[in-house]
């Protein structure tokens, strides 16, 4: 009976939970007040979207739906950084398998994010291009901390393009000819201008508030029926859903010939070196 007890004293605490593939790079925290499920990338020291973090990342959703979660926050437990995106280690390489090992588990990554039917939310604590921000704009409401950093898909700036995949969901926040001109040029937004663009739905002046605001949104569903509001999320996402499982290997195929350029190896390059540069 004592050990009884003492599980259940334990379930009524304020839960922590850890998924790691080598290191800690995840962090899920579950609110027993509201069952809401707070997901933090915790790869110091930019949440570069490497093979294992993407793993985690995608453990740790699946975790969170299948344990009941009322809804999810992703946010990061850096202090000015929620992603600095695709790790262009990964990238810089000729190795084709190792490119499709990559991209499969930046794509099953995302596709676990943006078709779960449960709602999602991103505390954005701060910069967040490129892939940081496609983990943003595929959840459903983004709430972005104030201060001096960016979000955006700026691809082109490195002489890559973002794939349809990354492009809807932009799209779909921007209007057309806003992303058209943003995915052409590399634009980073502050936080004044994405929300202006509705890019992102709420700033806040921190962490603790961005959070906050998650949950409200989260909660703001309590009393609406859970089946209709995630089938009727999963209806307005499933063209792209589709789309991306009847294409996926496709999309590994045009990203891998173009990763293999000489002219984009090259650029990876140079980026790596200046990205060394000024770590020194």
């Amino acid at each position: 009976m004592a050990s009884l007890r003492a599980i259940i004293r334990g379930r009524q605490m304020c839960l922590k939970r850890y998924y790691t593939t080598g290191s800690k790079l995840i962090e899920t925290t579950r609110d027993n007040d509201t069952g809401i499920d707070i997901i933090s990338m915790s790869r110091a020291p930019v949440n570069s979207l490497n093979t294992e973090l993407l793993g985690s990342l995608k453990k740790s959703l699946l975790e969170a739906k299948n344990s009941h979660s009322k809804g999810i926050i992703l946010t990061s437990s850096l202090p000015t950084i929620f992603s600095a995106g695709i790790d262009i280690l990964e990238l810089h390489t000729t190795d084709k398998d190792r490119l499709r090992n990559y991209w499969h588990s930046l794509q099953d990554a995302w596709l676990t994010l943006y078709s779960m039917d449960i709602p999602t939310t991103a505390a954005i604590n701060g910069s967040s291009p490129a892939g940081g921000c496609l983990l943003a704009i595929s959840t459903e409401y983004r709430v972005f901390v104030q201060g001096k950093h960016s979000i955006g898909l700026n691809e082109t700036q490195l002489g890559l393009i973002a794939p349809k995949w990354f492009r809807e969901p932009y799209i779909s926040l921007m209007g057309y000819r806003q992303a058209d001109l943003a995915l052409l040029r590399g634009s980073l937004f502050t936080p004044e201008k994405a929300l202006e663009i509705g890019l992102v739905d709420e700033l806040a002046n921190d962490k603790t508030n961005a959070i906050e605001k998650c949950k409200n949104y989260i909660l703001s569903f309590k009393k609406i029926p859970g089946l209709g509001r995630n089938l009727t999320k999963l209806e307005m996402r499933k063209d792209l859903i589709d789309w991306f499982k009847k294409n996926k290997e496709v999309d590994t195929e045009n990203t891998l010939n173009i990763l293999q350029l000489p002219k984009v190896q090259a650029g990876l390059k140079l980026y790596i070196e200046h990205l060394k540069q000024k770590q020194q």
